[in-house]
C-alpha cells in the first residue's frame, strides 16, 4: 500500500462499494428516477444529469457525481486530474503522481516505487468515489491532495472552483475515444446486456449519448474555462503528450508546482518519470489484480495508442466524427 503519510489504510472492505452505492441510489431515488434515460454502455441505463449523461449503478455514476457536488470539500491546494474516460486518465494521473512525489519515491529505485505496485486509480483517487468510503482517502493535514475526476466542469463541486484548485484536463482525438471505449465497455459490460457492437456504439456516440458525455460539450467545458482561468487549468492533447512527452512532461511539472531542476533534467529526472509512466511499464506491471471489485487492473492498458480508429471506422464514419468536431469546435485551437 502507498504509506499512511498519504493515505488513509484500508481495508478490503473499502473496496468494495456495493453498499456505499446502494445507499446513494436510495438517498438519490426520486431525482434519479425522474431523469431522461438512455440504453448504457455499461449498465442498462444511461441517466441525462445537468447537461450531460452518466450511468447508474457504477461507481463513477449520477449518483456518485450528486453525492460529491452536495458531500465533498476541496482544499486551496488541491490539484485535480479531469478526464473524459479514455482519454489518456490513467497515463495522467501516473505522470501527475511520480512528478509530484519524486522526492519521496525516488525513480531509480523502481522496485519500490508505488507506480510499481499499484495501479494508478490507486495512488489518484476519484472525486466521486469519495462519497463510496468510509474514512477519506488522505490523512488529516496532508498536502497538496491528488485527485482525479470525469465531471464536466460544469457539474464540478462548487468548493473545486470556489477554492481556485489547480486542474490538469486531457483530451484526444474522438475517433481513438470512440474506439477505446468500446473496447472497454464490452470488458466491463454486465453481461445480462449482452455485448455492444460497434455500429451500436457509433451511432451512440454520434449523438452525444456516452458515460459524462457528449464528448464534444464536455471537451469545450474546460477549454473555455482553461481560456478564462489559464494559472488554475492546464489544457493538454493526448497527441500532444504523446508526440513530445519529455517536453510536455516539464509543462506539467510546472504547472502542478514541482518543475524541474537545471540539475535534475542533467541527472535524466525527466526521463525517468517518462519511462516509469509509460505505457509498457504500466501495462506490465498490471498484468494482474484488481483495482477493485469488477475492475481488473488490466482493462485500462489495451493499446494506447494514436490512430487506433483507421482500423475500425469506415471512410464514411470518419467523415461524419470530422464533420460533428468541424462544427463543435468552431473557433477553438484544438487539433489532434
Amino acid at each position: 500500500m502507498v504509506p499512511v503519510s498519504f493515505f488513509t489504510q484500508r481495508t478490503k472492505e473499502d473496496y468494495d462499494h456495493g453498499k456505499a452505492l446502494a445507499l446513494l441510489d436510495n438517498r438519490y431515488k426520486d431525482k434519479l428516477t425522474s431523469l431522461p434515460k438512455e440504453k448504457g454502455w455499461f449498465t442498462e441505463n444511461l441517466h441525462l444529469y445537468q447537461d450531460f449523461w452518466h450511468e447508474s449503478a457504477r461507481v463513477v455514476s449520477a449518483v456518485t457525481v450528486m453525492a460529491s457536488q452536495d458531500n465533498f470539500q476541496a482544499q486551496p491546494t488541491d490539484i485535480y486530474i479531469a478526464t473524459l474516460q479514455k482519454s489518456g486518465t490513467t497515463w495522467v494521473k501516473a505522470l501527475s503522481f511520480a512528478i509530484i512525489n519524486r522526492t519521496i519515491y525516488k525513480t531509480n529505485s523502481l522496485s519500490t516505487h508505488p507506480l510499481q505496485i499499484l495501479n494508478p486509480h490507486r495512488c489518484v483517487p476519484f472525486v466521486e468515489i469519495e462519497a463510496l468510503h468510509r474514512l477519506p482517502t488522505y490523512v488529516d493535514g496532508h498536502s497538496p491532495r491528488l485527485f482525479s475526476t470525469h465531471m464536466p466542469y460544469t457539474s464540478l463541486p462548487k468548493s473545486v472552483l470556489d477554492n481556485g484548485c489547480r486542474i490538469v484536463y486531457i483530451c484526444r482525438n474522438p475517433k481513438d475515444v470512440l474506439v477505446s471505449l468500446f473496447y472497454y465497455a464490452n470488458r466491463l459490460r454486465d453481461k445480462s446486456i449482452g455485448q455492444l457492437t460497434f455500429e451500436e456504439a457509433f451511432e451512440m456516440f454520434t449523438k452525444g449519448v456516452i458515460p459524462l458525455g457528449p464528448y464534444w460539450d464536455h471537451v469545450k467545458g474546460y477549454y473555455m474555462a482553461a481560456l478564462e482561468r489559464p494559472k488554475e487549468i492546464l489544457f493538454l492533447t493526448y497527441e500532444d503528450m504523446q508526440k513530445d512527452t519529455v517536453n510536455n512532461v516539464k509543462r506539467l511539472a510546472e504547472f502542478l508546482g514541482y518543475p524541474f531542476s537545471k540539475e535534475e533534467e542533467d541527472e535524466g529526472e525527466v526521463d525517468k518519470i517518462v519511462k516509469l509512466c509509460s505505457f509498457e511499464t504500466l501495462k506490465d506491471v498490471n498484468k494482474h489484480g484488481v483495482v477493485n471489485k469488477g475492475f481488473p487492473n488490466d482493462v485500462f492498458f489495451r493499446k494506447g495508442k494514436i490512430g487506433d480508429w483507421t482500423n475500425h471506422l469506415t471512410d464514411e464514419m470518419s467523415q461524419c466524427l470530422d464533420e460533428i468536431t468541424k462544427i463543435k469546435f468552431d473557433g477553438l485551437d484544438i487539433s489532434f
